[in-house]
C-alpha cells in the first residue's frame, strides 16, 4: 500500500523551515507534517498574506517534498483547557493576551478555525491537534469527583468544538485528535465518549499515536479496529516501558524525560514497547491509506540519528503488502 511517510516538525520548529525541508529530503522522506508553531507555518501569516502559501510550497517542491498535513496542538490544548503558566510558556502571545481564562480559550477557538482556512488554502484536507479538556484534572478521582461535573467536561468541549467544526466543514477539512492524557479523550472508553458527545460529527476523526496507548496497556491493534473509520492520520512514535521494580510506577513520579527512574518514557520509532508490525497489518486490514507520520521524541537520543533510523524501520512495515492470494490455495487440488 504505497503510504506515503512523512516527518513531523513539532520537535524541529527550533530550526528553519528551510532547514528541516533540506534534512528531512536527504534522509529520503516523502513530505511533511508541518507544525503551526515555529516558523514553519503561521496561521496568521497564511490568512493575511496571499504570497505565503505559494512560497511554503514552493521551498517544499525545491526539496522535492509534499504536505499531507498541519498539526496545531499548542493551541488546541487551549481551547477547552483550565490555562495557567504552562499554556503561556507555548502559546503566541496575541493568544495568550493578558491571560483572562476564557479569552484565552476564546482566542484559541477561532485560532483553530482559522487553522482550518489556512489548510485549505494550503490544499491539505487535515489538521492534527488536540482538544485540551476542562476535567482532565479530575482524573485520579479525589475529591471525588461527580458524574454531573464529568457530564459538564464532555457538554464543554462539545459547546466549544462544534462551532470550530462548522469552519471544518464549510472549508472540506478534517481535525484529527491525537488521543493522549490530558485530553478530552485519552483513552479508549473516553474516545466513545468524546466521539458522543459531538453526535459523531465526520469533521472529527482521529490522529492514531500508539505511544500513548502503551503505557496505559491499551491495545492499539484493537483500537484500530474499532476506530477505523475514524483515523485520519497515524503518527508513529514509540514508548519505553519501564516499571516492575516496585519503584518506577505509571504515573512516573513528575520526573522528567529520560531520567531512568520514570515507569515509561517516550523512545524513538523502533526501539520501544509498540507492536509495529501489528500496527502495520492492522492499517493494511482496514484499508487506511494515508500519510504515515514519524514524530521524532527521544530524551535520550539525538534527532539527526533518529529521524533516518525511524524512517528506515518505517519503510520497511509501510512495504508490507497484504497477500494476492490465500497462502493455502496452493493446497487445493482444483
Amino acid at each position: 500500500m504505497a503510504r506515503p511517510i512523512t516527518l513531523f516538525t513539532g520537535q524541529w520548529a527550533d530550526l528553519p523551515f528551510e532547514e528541516v525541508c533540506r534534512l528531512a529530503s536527504g534522509w529520503g522522506y516523502e513530505g511533511l507534517e508541518i507544525a503551526c508553531w515555529g516558523d514553519h507555518f503561521e496561521v496568521d501569516k497564511a490568512l493575511a498574506d496571499d504570497g505565503y502559501v505559494p512560497r511554503r510550497l514552493e521551498t517544499l517542491a525545491k526539496h522535492d517534498l509534499k504536505v499531507f498535513a498541519i498539526s496545531n496542538h499548542l493551541v488546541g490544548q487551549a481551547v477547552c483547557d483550565i490555562p495557567d503558566e504552562r499554556h503561556q510558556a507555548i502559546l503566541p502571545a496575541r493568544i495568550w493576551g493578558d491571560g483572562e481564562a476564557e479569552g484565552v480559550r476564546r482566542r484559541a477557538a477561532e485560532e483553530i478555525k482559522d487553522t482550518a482556512r489556512a489548510a485549505a488554502r494550503l490544499g491539505v484536507d487535515t489538521v492534527v491537534g488536540f482538544t485540551g479538556s476542562s476535567i482532565w484534572h479530575t482524573v485520579a478521582m479525589f475529591p471525588p469527583t461527580p458524574d454531573a461535573m464529568v457530564e459538564r467536561g464532555y457538554a464543554d468541549f462539545a459547546d466549544r468544538w462544534n462551532p470550530i467544526l462548522d469552519v471544518f466543514d464549510e472549508v472540506g477539512v478534517r481535525f484529527a485528535h491525537e488521543v493522549h492524557p490530558s485530553e478530552i479523550a485519552y483513552d479508549y472508553w473516553t474516545t466513545v465518549r468524546t466521539l458522543e458527545a459531538i453526535g459523531h460529527r465526520p469533521a472529527f476523526g482521529l490522529n492514531f499515536d500508539p505511544s500513548h496507548f502503551v503505557w496505559q496497556e491499551l491495545d492499539p491493534v484493537g483500537f484500530l479496529f474499532d476506530f477505523r473509520d475514524r483515523i485520519y492520520h497515524v503518527d508513529c512514535k514509540d514508548t519505553k516501558v519501564r516499571t516492575g521494580d516496585g519503584r518506577r510506577g505509571r504515573l512516573s513520579s513528575h520526573l522528567p524525560w529520560a531520567d531512568l527512574r520514570r515507569g515509561w518514557d517516550f523512545i524513538s520509532t523502533g526501539r520501544g514497547d509498540v507492536p509495529w508490525e501489528d500496527v502495520f497489518r492492522a492499517l493494511n486490514a482496514i484499508g487506511y491509506d494515508g500519510p504515515i507520520s514519524i514524530e521524532w521524541e527521544d530524551a535520550g537520543m539525538d534527532r539527526l540519528q533518529g529521524a533516518p533510523e525511524a524512517l528506515e524501520f518505517v519503510r520497511a512495515l509501510n512495504a508490507m503488502e497484504p497477500p494476492s492470494a490465500a497462502f493455502d490455495a496452493a493446497f487445493s487440488s482444483d
